[in-house]
Parts: structure tokens; C-alpha cells; sequence
């Protein structure tokens, strides 16, 4: 007999997995010095969060983007959602690795959705204010820039799912019967 169901209290540690991976994706992509866009066809030009080099083999010639407040701007707010997502990841971490304490999944999912506003308006402010100072061709984005919205991603994602969660406390807990999506005879 096969039977196949959710066995939710086994799923409390998805979570903070999943929070965990958007904080490495965060890292990667605030602290990639390969760029987070570069030129199309020659690889002369290419800029990170923190700067922009022109070049090309060993002769780059690179200068600070943090002189522009736009780039101030994105480097804090990428900064400050990495802040909250650790928050959030430390917060869920106690609210279901540690203990099931339910009260605390909304706290989370909020602190999420604070981290997310921040992130994608950090995501959309650079490749506009890019664009606009700096461009002169065709230009790629890079993966760095993808591992920032793949974060962003995981966070939304997260953040529905924390908001959802204390509507199945006793599923968390242990106490409810399993469901089974699907048995066979």
C-alpha cells in the first residue's frame, strides 16, 4: 500500500533552508566584485553595486560609483534587506526550529515583505539610474544582479508562506490527523 501526504511538522525546517539560501543570494549579489552588468560585445565596461571599471585584459581603470546618491541609495537599501532578512531568518529559526511558537510566523512574514519593498526598489533604482548616466551600448545583466532578485524572490515567496502558516497550528504542532493527497489499495 503507497499512500502520500504532508507531514507538516517534517516542513518546519523548509523555511528557514529557504531564508537561509536568500541570504547567501544576498551576499553574493552585494558583494560581487565581477559586475552586476557589463557591455555587450567588447567586455570594456562593467559596473557592480560598488563601482564601474573600464578596460580591458589587465588594464581596468575603475571608479567608485558611491559618489552618485543613487548608488548610495541602492547600496543601502540592499544592505538594510539583508539586515531584515537575518532578522527574520534568526526570528524563524526560534519560532520553528527551536519551539512552535506560532505568534511569531506573522512577525516574520512582515519583516519579509519590509525586506522585499526595499530590495526591489534597490533592483529597479539601478539598472533606471544605469541607463540613464552611464550608457552607451547594449548591456547585459549579469548573475550577480539575478542572485539579488532570485533573493527577492525567495523572500516574497517566504513571506506569503510565513503569513499563511498560523492557520495550520495543529498541523505544525503534530496534532492533527495526516491528510493523504493520495493512497492506493
Amino acid at each position: 500500500m503507497f499512500r502520500c501526504g504532508i507531514a507538516y511538522p517534517r516542513c518546519r525546517w523548509i523555511l528557514p533552508l529557504l531564508l537561509l539560501f536568500a541570504i547567501i543570494f544576498d551576499i553574493i549579489a552585494i558583494a560581487a566584485t565581477s559586475g552586476w552588468v557589463e557591455d555587450d560585445g567588447a567586455k570594456t565596461h562593467y559596473a557592480n553595486m560598488w563601482s564601474q571599471c573600464r578596460g580591458r585584459n589587465e588594464h581596468w581603470d575603475c571608479q567608485s560609483l558611491m559618489e552618485f546618491s543613487w548608488a548610495q541609495a541602492v547600496a543601502a537599501l540592499m544592505i538594510l534587506g539583508l539586515i531584515f532578512l537575518i532578522v527574520a531568518f534568526i526570528i524563524s529559526f526560534l519560532a520553528l526550529c527551536c519551539t512552535i511558537n506560532i505568534s511569531l510566523l506573522p512577525v516574520v512574514g512582515i519583516v519579509l515583505a519590509l525586506a522585499v519593498i526595499l530590495q526591489i526598489i534597490a533592483l529597479i533604482i539601478y539598472p533606471v539610474k544605469f541607463n540613464e548616466l552611464i550608457f552607451e551600448g547594449h548591456y547585459n545583466y549579469t548573475w550577480a544582479y539575478g542572485f539579488g532578485w532570485g533573493a527577492t524572490i525567495l523572500m516574497i515567496g517566504c513571506s506569503v508562506l510565513f503569513c499563511c502558516l498560523p492557520r495550520y497550528e495543529d498541523e505544525l504542532t503534530g496534532l492533527a490527523k495526516t491528510k493523504y493527497i493520495y493512497t492506493s489499495a
